[in-house]
């Protein structure tokens, strides 16, 4: 089976094929089998690249919300637009706080994991 970065690289899919794709993996999101993996994965400790992805993505949200607040309220082209725009101006010093929140991230990740796992006995 094709891991998620495979098939992403294999070609660009159109915003009809994305919606698509969407839906099937919303639908996929609801079963039984995919809700009990997500319940596990969050007892484990995420491992580094995740982490770096984790916060690289906060960092870009921190981003779009403090110099584009009307971001969720965009259409899809503008929201290209936007994104394009703040990686373009902000793309370095996005990458050096993405650094930042990774080490602030590895050190709530025990307590995110403890707290799971407490969770999971009530």
């Amino acid at each position: 089976m094709k891991t998620f970065l495979e098939f992403i690289d294999e070609k660009v899919a159109t915003v009809a094929q994305r919606k698509k794709q969407a839906r099937r993996m919303a639908k996929i999101a609801r079963s039984p089998t995919v809700q009990a993996k997500k319940k596990k994965a969050m007892l484990r400790m995420r491992n580094p690249a995740k982490l770096a992805q984790i916060a690289r993505k906060k960092t870009i949200q921190s981003f779009r919300d403090k110099f584009f607040p009307q971001y969720a309220d965009s259409s899809l082209q503008q929201r290209v637009k936007i994104d394009q725009m703040v990686m373009a101006k902000y793309g370095k010093k996005i990458d050096k706080l993405a650094k930042k929140l990774v080490m602030k991230l590895k050190k709530t990740e025990l307590e995110r994991v403890k707290k799971a796992r407490a969770n999971l006995g009530k």
